[in-house]
């Protein structure tokens, strides 16, 4: 068989299954089939290259693909929805240092056999071992933010930002001296070790609300360093897979931004969360919190028209995506028109809120976004607010000085009655108070989430 001929129309086939599969992510009901269509598209392509390059011994590889698959499965069974963020920070942090590996390895390839960089090459080798350093370091920061060990609050100061400008001349000096006047494995290895720093320093600067959007920028840049190892290994698969991960890794980057009312390099350097968030208690001043009760609850939910739920981080904290299943199912069959608006950005990573959801099998004819129920929020009977909070703050609309200002939110605070589910008055990631906890028309049920849905519940079935 001749491989060179089948080969380029498998990566073709490849590539076009990326595609699809890509697309069919843009929708719950088709995501799990696309996410097929690409695994698909990508064994193939693994199978063209293993055979493509004719390799006489697959032990390593063998053992590899095991090793990698007992890991990929007990991951899969064993990880709990709240890690959700975190695994994909791993994930794209595992991806970066791929990259950056097979540019080291081709790198110190040519340089023991005596040979010189071309500029084709070295540009290749240069960019994925930057890329692949940033995003490996960068992304496991945002672990550690996300995990706890490391602050979620935003790191920086005029020194951090000095050292950042420094070691980004540096890298990108080393880089382009590498690719210009030939090997020097010191200044190699230097220049690894200051895109690691840099990685860090990319990162630490940038406060826990901001997450989602950073990992959405760490997983395009993942995909750039992975085009970045196919140019250097003159693999069309991986330069395809590669980019089309960057290009949809900034698409998503950019409806983060938006759903934020944000930039970029707002998003990047402007330490949003510096300052210690600190709890509020029920009562401020003249702020007083409404509490209510299982009861109350169902009562005004069992007889409502219209209801919207709004789940938050809280929610998967609380692993509560089945019992708000439940609650929902049970309004349904009294006759009550059940939605569940999810913002872009709730949670902490994105799509997490839609994750958590369809795991629970909600129905995809119930979920909507803020645009959706926004302009009729007047007309809603009951908005259930579960473990949110920076989402449904209306400071964001109705304060210009606060640090969410501009921000698009859900409008709970303007249904005919709003119940928030949570723990505590305290802050959220964007460490300000929320009005809407003291709106006459709000009420809290304090607790744990899953707790306070299934006292509900269990209240609507005696209705």
């Amino acid at each position: 068989m001749d491989f060179g001929t089948v080969t380029p129309l498998v990566y073709l086939l490849s590539a076009v299954l990326f595609i699809f599969g890509i697309k069919r992510l843009g929708h719950p009901e088709t995501a799990a089939k696309g996410n097929r269509l690409a695994s698909v598209g990508m064994l193939l392509a693994i199978l063209a290259t293993l055979l493509d390059r004719q390799i006489l011994d697959f032990t390593w590889i063998i053992a590899g693909l095991v090793a990698g698959g007992l890991i990929g499965l007990v991951m899969a069974k064993t990880i709990k929805m709240t890690a959700m963020p975190e695994m994909v920070a791993v994930f794209n942090g595992f991806g970066g240092a791929a990259s950056g590996l097979v540019a080291t390895g081709e790198y110190l390839r040519i340089m023991d056999m005596g040979g010189t960089l071309a500029i084709d090459a070295g540009v290749s080798i240069m960019a994925g071992t930057l890329i692949g350093a940033v995003t490996f370091s960068g992304s496991m920061i945002a672990y550690g933010k996300l995990q706890g060990f490391v602050t979620g609050n935003a790191v920086s100061n005029p020194f951090v930002r000095l050292l950042a400008i420094l070691l980004a001349a540096f890298a990108i000096g080393s880089a382009v001296y590498l690719v210009g006047f030939g090997g020097d494995l010191p200044f190699y290895w230097s220049l690894v070790g200051s895109a690691l720093i840099l990685g860090v320093l990319f990162v630490i600067p940038i406060g826990g609300a901001d997450m989602p959007v950073v990992i959405a920028l760490l997983n395009s840049y993942s995909g750039l360093a992975a085009a970045a190892a196919g140019f250097v290994l003159e693999n069309n698969a991986l330069i395809i897979s590669g980019a089309l991960v960057g290009a949809s890794g900034l698409v998503l980057t950019n409806i983060m931004c938006r759903a934020m009312n944000r930039s970029l390099v707002n998003v990047l350097f402007s330490a949003f969360g510096a300052g210690t968030a600190s709890g509020v208690t029920g009562d401020d001043g003249d702020k007083v919190a409404t509490s209510i009760e299982a009861e109350d609850s169902a009562m005004i939910l069992g007889y409502a028209s219209q209801v919207v739920f709004v789940p938050g981080y809280g929610l998967a904290v609380a692993q509560a995506q089945h019992k708000i299943r439940e609650l929902a199912d049970l309004l349904t069959a009294r006759g009550v028109n059940v939605k569940y608006c999810v913002h872009p950005v709730a949670g902490r990573m994105p799509g997490h809120m839609n994750v958590l959801l369809a795991e629970a099998n909600v129905p995809y004819d119930q979920l909507c976004e803020p645009e959706d129920v926004n302009p009729d929020m007047e007309n809603i009977d009951v908005a259930v607010v579960v473990g949110a909070n920076d989402v449904v703050n209306p400071l964001a609309r109705d304060d210009a000085s606060s640090p969410i200002a501009g921000m698009p939110i859900i409008e709970t605070d303007r249904a005919k009655t709003c119940i928030v589910i949570k723990r505590s008055l305290s802050v959220g990631y964007a460490a300000i108070d929320n009005p809407l906890f003291y709106k006459e028309n709000n009420r809290m049920f304090f607790g744990d989430a899953a707790d306070a849905l299934g006292l509900i519940a269990e209240e609507v079935k005696q209705l």
